[in-house]
């Protein structure tokens, strides 16, 4: 299981969920939509196999915006699952995540790409919307 191809939209002239749906003979098992771009949310679902595809939704939209779609994408068995916060349950599994990351079972610092002092917060946010990093730290004071 995992990641084997990666496709750029902008290398097609037709809609990238029927590029996936003809590469995949079908549509693939699960997909997930991370930006929350409704658009991308909506491809996401059409490129999920009939009778089986789960398009997980990740992103969070805008304020007011909604994901439109055809009931015959659903009604053919596809799933549209949300999933906030990655589905953790805050209280009752968040304590046991901040234990594992103290005794390192769970190692967090590979994901940190960039330690910025506070002045520098507006090129943290350039970064993160340039995709030039993962997860920056701001130090503040004299850190």
């Amino acid at each position: 299981m995992g990641a084997t191809d990666f496709i750029n939209p902008n290398d097609y002239d037709k809609p990238i969920q029927d590029v996936i749906v003809e590469l995949t003979d079908g549509g693939v098992d699960f997909s997930f939509e991370c930006i929350g771009n409704v658009n991308v949310m909506r491809a996401a679902l059409e490129c999920c196999h009939k009778g089986w595809g789960e398009s997980v939704i990740i992103g969070v939209a805008g304020a007011g915006q909604e994901i439109k779609t055809r009931p015959f994408q659903l009604v053919t068995g596809r799933v549209w699952r949300g999933s906030a916060f990655g589905g953790v349950k805050g209280r009752s599994q968040l304590p046991g995540m901040v234990e594992d990351a103290m005794v390192g079972k769970i190692r967090l610092d590979p994901f940190i790409t960039h330690r910025l002092p506070l002045e520098q917060i507006n090129e943290a946010f350039d970064l993160m919307h340039e995709g030039k990093s993962i997860r920056t730290v701001i130090h503040f004071g004299d850190q």
